[in-house]
């Protein structure tokens, strides 16, 4: 049974809210803590550290390549490693993967491992499932001091709750997503948590608007890219959390743009300013 099957529509209006790095304040810790100091333990390049992590957090962060999938990341910041500063053995398999592969995921790069036949590409896939593995097992043990939600987004959410509902629209593990929006309580004002296992952003919103919501009483809250692009294929409003302005951005969306989408007045020059502002964010 799909967690829709239990769904049922309450409003006429809906708000999609990523987790990771717009409602929760988690997304800088998780690469600064886990996704880059995993990769310098993994293949040994604590040499350049200092650099490669900057240059880690910059992909992965602060630019228009930031939400990019765990394993994308990789492989362009290994490809640019193998050209800067030492050989990284097996890395075009590695990107190859990345770019063609169906699922980016952990199963997905043992598979590959498992049937790749040159002995450098299964190496850097085996290293790339180990590194995923080790950041895994890395956030797990974050301090909760360090997973806490953005100021002003319970507040929002809360807002957002009283005219329309709300769904989490994450690629985030779902227990991860649970845990964390339970213990600081945003999921009291959430009607539907859909998470990684549920499948991309963009089919998440696609079948949230199959319960009959118009697109233009939709909107999506989220701070990269890939967020953007979901909203733009199923034809719903975006509104930007950004990067280093968080809270400022949180209480815009409550002061401000909640009143536009309820009004029907969002769409056209304010929905213009806020991907113009958000472009300008990331360098975009």
């Amino acid at each position: 049974m799909s967690i829709f099957d239990n769904y049922t529509r309450k409003h006429d209006y809906l708000v999609c809210v990523d987790s990771d790095g717009c409602a929760m304040d988690t997304m800088n810790c998780k690469h600064f803590h886990c996704f880059g100091p995993c990769m310098v333990t993994e293949w040994g390049l604590e040499e350049w550290k200092d650099d490669i992590l900057t240059r880690w957090n910059e992909i992965n962060l602060f630019q228009m390549t930031r939400g990019i999938n765990r394993f994308k990341g990789l492989a362009q910041a290994l490809a640019e490693i193998n050209e800067k500063y030492t050989p990284i053995e097996g890395v075009e398999t590695l990107i190859d993967w990345a770019e063609h592969a169906p699922a980016l995921s952990n199963d997905g790069v043992a598979k590959a491992a498992a049937e790749c036949t040159d002995p450098h590409g299964r190496q850097c896939l085996e290293k790339a499932l180990s590194w995923s593995k080790a950041v895994n097992a890395s956030i797990v043990i974050l301090p909760e001091e360090l997973k806490v939600p953005f100021p002003g987004a319970k507040e929002g959410l809360a807002a957002a709750h009283t005219f329309a509902d709300v769904a989490v629209v994450s690629s985030a593990n779902r227990d991860a997503v649970d845990e964390e929006w339970t213990t600081h309580g945003l999921l009291d004002h959430v009607d539907i948590v859909l998470a990684q296992d549920c499948g991309s952003k963009a089919h998440c919103i696609s079948e949230m608007l199959k319960f009959g919501y118009e697109p233009d009483k939709v909107l999506m809250v989220g701070d990269a890219p890939g967020d953007s692009d979901a909203a733009e294929k199923n034809g719903v409003l975006y509104f930007p959390i950004l990067v280093n302005r968080e809270g400022e951005s949180w209480k815009e969306f409550k002061d401000i743009a909640l009143d536009k989408l309820r009004d029907g007045v969002y769409e056209g020059a304010y929905a213009e300013d806020k991907k113009k502002e958000f472009l300008r964010n990331l360098g975009g």
